[in-house]
């Protein structure tokens, strides 16, 4: 058996680094994917998605910093992204073995590649084994060490948030969510708030991600959702729960009648109401049932608010056109971007002059094919309309044979999705 020196199996491992450093974007979002979709309770939303994404890419990022350069256990520091996203799981009562799963499932990701591209060294095999060896042997040490170190950080931040939240109050009310059995007459009389009515679920979120969570960041969210109430004309105040200090879930009470929410009015009324708050509703739905009910439309709705990455308004409703149709085909991405390319062929490259089309035909459809409408609403001539959906649909056309409701739909979930479902290249003019 060869058997390599020290500093040769050092170099071979710094040298596998750096391999690993050229795919390590690659590495990461493939990491990200793996345990988002495997393990429970991490794809929940949007921005907890990108929460682990930045905690996988800092932990890659830091293992392979230690095999590059020989850098012993001892001189690390956590990173800020891993603590932040233990601390995130522990304010949303994601339970702890997501956590560890999580570590344990990337360490086994990370050695599978590392294994590919110690097979691509130049060397003995029995040199690539004990390269393998080392490899393995940092990587373990380094999951053990940041697993048990972000446990701890998890269990403190749990005991202290649960704490700070007013237990009983919001217990009932994931209870209820949850589905699981809670007396009325209970929740009714600890919360003050009152299931025989008609309520429209809210869910509201600070967008600036960089800010440094404050201890009073929920309670701005709850002064955003009362003065939001005030402008939707409540019978009485709305019952708000956090979910985490940069998010929170409300419920607007509107008694025994269903309310007439005009969204257009609400998002000029609130646009000033706290900078950088966003908020989601659900349509209006009475007692128990639709008190879940309409929180589940409220949170559909935000999650093509987050998966539009600022295309969608400040407010955005389950009921607004099309919102309800692209929250369910949201939540497999990969899927619905590849039928929408399939739909819209060339129309869906990521370019000004497809762009230009989308919007066009979009508008057309929404008019109801309305040639007139549509300039109105674009700003151009009718001419220009109708040169531009012919240069679509006429002989020969540049886009394949689909029925007109599959290329509407498609369009619809291009306005509001936008890049994450198109394709590269340029459309010729």
């Amino acid at each position: 058996m060869t058997t390599g020196t020290d500093e040769e199996i050092l170099r071979l491992v710094a040298q596998t680094a750096r391999r690993l450093n050229d795919r390590q974007p690659d590495i990461t979002l493939a990491m990200s994917r793996r345990l988002a979709r495997e393990i429970s309770h991490l794809d929940e939303d949007q921005r907890l998605v990108e929460l682990l994404q930045d905690s996988v890419d800092a932990n890659v990022k830091t293992i392979i910093h230690m095999l590059a350069n020989d850098i012993p256990i001892q001189h690390l520091q956590p990173t800020t992204a891993a603590t932040e996203y233990a601390l995130r799981l522990a304010q949303r009562d994601i339970p702890a073995h997501s956590l560890v799963r999580a570590y344990h499932m990337g360490q086994n990701s990370f050695i599978e590649a590392s294994f590919v591209a110690v097979q691509q060294l130049d060397c003995h095999p029995d040199l690539k084994l004990e390269v393998l060896r080392h490899i393995s042997g940092v990587v373990y040490q380094y999951i053990d060490w940041i697993s048990l170190y972000v446990f701890d950080t998890y269990e403190k931040e749990k005991r202290r948030w649960i704490s700070a939240r007013g237990n009983l109050h919001s217990s009932l009310i994931h209870k209820l969510i949850a589905g699981q059995p809670v007396s009325t007459s209970l929740f009714e009389h600890e919360t003050g708030y009152r299931l025989d009515q008609f309520h429209v679920g809210a869910v509201v979120w600070n967008t600036n991600a960089n800010a440094v969570p404050d201890q009073d960041d929920p309670r701005n969210l709850e002064r955003f959702v009362l003065r939001l109430a005030a402008k939707c004309s409540c019978i009485g105040p709305p019952i708000i729960t956090a979910v985490d200090p940069s998010m929170a879930w409300a419920w607007l009470p509107f008694g025994p009648k269903p309310p007439s929410l005009d969204m257009d009015v609400i998002r000029d009324a609130t646009t000033h109401l706290i900078k950088e708050c966003r908020f989601a509703l659900g349509l209006p739905a009475r007692g128990l049932s639709g008190f879940k009910r309409t929180h589940e439309q409220a949170q559909s709705a935000k999650a093509v608010a987050l998966a539009s990455y600022g295309r969608t308004p400040a407010a955005v409703s389950f009921g607004d056109p099309g919102v309800a149709m692209v929250s369910l085909l949201a939540k497999d991405m990969d899927s619905t971007g590849q039928w929408v390319r399939e739909v819209l062929g060339p129309l869906a490259r990521d370019d000004d002059n497809a762009a230009e089309l989308r919007r066009t035909l979009h508008v057309f459809f929404t008019t109801g094919e309305n040639y007139g409408k549509t300039a109105e609403l674009l700003n151009v001539h009718r001419n220009t309309v109708k040169y531009r959906v012919s240069k679509v649909f006429d002989p020969p056309g540049i886009i394949p044979a689909h029925n007109r409701m599959d290329i509407a739909l498609a369009l619809q979930i291009c306005h509001f999705l936008g890049p994450t479902v198109l394709s590269g290249g340029r459309l010729s003019n």
